[in-house]
């Protein structure tokens, strides 16, 4: 299965992020914009091609006491075979991501 998928999990509430808006860049296209569903997921695409991407995550209208209003994730894809799941830990003043599974 290859692919992008993300996963919001807000560290200060101790639950997932639902309902934050989620855009994938490839390179300068905007590829797919979505909100994340109550568990805090969201598919961003089904079927991928190596290159530079992009998740911007619109976490300020989440947090409105926050102080990002957004956090941007750039990563490589090198194998378009592979999965890649990206996700993000967040509170309103931090926020941390890795490669997941």
């Amino acid at each position: 299965m290859s692919g992008i998928t993300t996963h919001i999990l807000d560290t200060s509430r101790g639950r997932p992020g639902a309902g934050i808006a989620v855009e994938l860049w490839q390179g300068d296209e905007l590829r797919h914009a979505t909100k994340t569903d109550p568990d805090g997921r969201a598919r961003l695409a089904e079927t991928i091609e190596p290159g530079t991407y992009r998740i911007v995550f619109k976490i300020g209208a989440y947090f409105e006491e926050g102080f990002y209003p957004e956090a941007v994730v750039t990563f490589q894809v090198r194998d378009a075979a592979q999965h890649y799941h990206v996700p993000l830990l967040v509170s309103p003043f931090g926020y941390s991501t890795y490669r997941g599974s």
